[in-house]
């Protein structure tokens, strides 16, 4: 592991910021095809056994696939982990130097760790990211019909023709929008999303955002998965003290789908209301056995997404 080298880039719309930790400088190249070239034909030369990248508003997808596709190990991981592993290391200081020679550091540590898939930004390929781009777009256009619906509220009268027609339009983009997404789910993922769908709670909608924004379901354990989404609790003890478990991080809008469904499910999907109320009987928050079942739901639809079945209450009783 000594003799290893490990690459940090530090990302920025024009420029990307390299460091290796067999060098002592870090060097710049243009983050556009030309550049992309000659950082894969360097960084070949290096041999890295792993290079990280930060996820900066989509200007690190290019040179993460570029560096991919030439075969190297790569990693684009969330701006904050950086950013607290930089904290944890002492370097408060920011330029663009230091952040890629900690993230060259970092690549050293995240190498070694057993979970490393917790803090990766998996790279979508071309399908995935069109899936993306459209359910995110679909998200978009639900907080702008719902910040629409919040300004028809507090309005004059005299505003609100134009805030109903505004709210109209939206609605015919986000029905456009609906009908881009299911086409592009049955045309690539039928199979699956039919398999996902057939659990009581879980919409045509839950199923395009847990496609787009979680490509590892079915693939990891329900362990590791329950902590990608952000749904496993976390221990809160210290010496004698045991404190409450909570949930923290993870990935936001799967968990938020999450929750919605769940909502559903506790109401409609057999298991989880038996689940549901065993909890509240049980003397939990109504908040706790939601997050609970929560874990339960991801979990069942992580079996399924991994074994291709479609939903059985007998397989989900235990």
């Amino acid at each position: 592991m000594s003799d290893s080298v490990f690459v940090g880039i530090d990302v920025s719309s024009q420029t990307l910021e390299v460091a290796s930790s067999s060098e002592l400088k870090t060097w710049q190249v243009a983050n556009d095809a030309a550049g992309l070239d000659a950082l894969a034909s360097r960084l070949l030369e290096l041999g890295p056994a792993l290079t990280v990248l930060e996820a900066t508003g989509g200007y690190e997808f290019e040179a993460a696939c570029a560096l991919q596709a030439a075969g190297l190990a790569v990693a684009v991981v969330n701006p904050r982990t950086a950013r607290d592993f930089a904290r944890a290391m002492g370097a408060l200081a920011k330029t663009d130097a230091l952040d890629a020679k900690m993230l060259a550091a970092f690549a050293r540590v995240l190498h070694q760790h057993p979970e490393r898939e917790r803090f990766v930004k998996p790279l979508a390929d071309a399908e995935l990211q069109r899936l993306q781009a459209l359910v995110l777009r679909r998200r978009q256009l639900v907080q702008m019909i719902t910040s629409e619906r919040q300004r028809m509220r507090i309005s004059h009268v005299a505003a609100r023709p134009s805030i109903e027609r505004v709210i109209e339009f939206l609605k015919t983009e986000l029905a456009d929008s609906d009908a881009d997404v299911a086409a592009h789910v049955q045309h690539h993922h039928a199979e699956l999303a039919a398999a996902l769908a057939s659990v009581p709670g879980i919409g045509a909608a839950s199923v395009a955002v847990l496609l787009a924004e979680l490509p590892e379901l079915g693939k990891l354990d329900r362990r590791r998965v329950a902590a990608l989404v952000g749904v496993a609790p976390l221990n809160r003890d210290s010496g004698q003290m045991r404190g409450q478990r909570t949930i923290w991080g993870g990935r936001a809008d799967v968990r938020r789908t999450l929750y919605m469904a769940t909502l559903t499910a506790v109401r409609h999907n057999p298991i989880l209301k038996t689940h549901y109320e065993r909890l509240l009987a049980a003397g939990k928050r109504k908040k706790v056995a939601l997050v609970a079942c929560m874990r339960k739901l991801l979990t069942m639809l992580n079996a399924i997404a991994k074994h291709g079945s479609r939903w059985d209450p007998a397989l989900h009783q235990a």
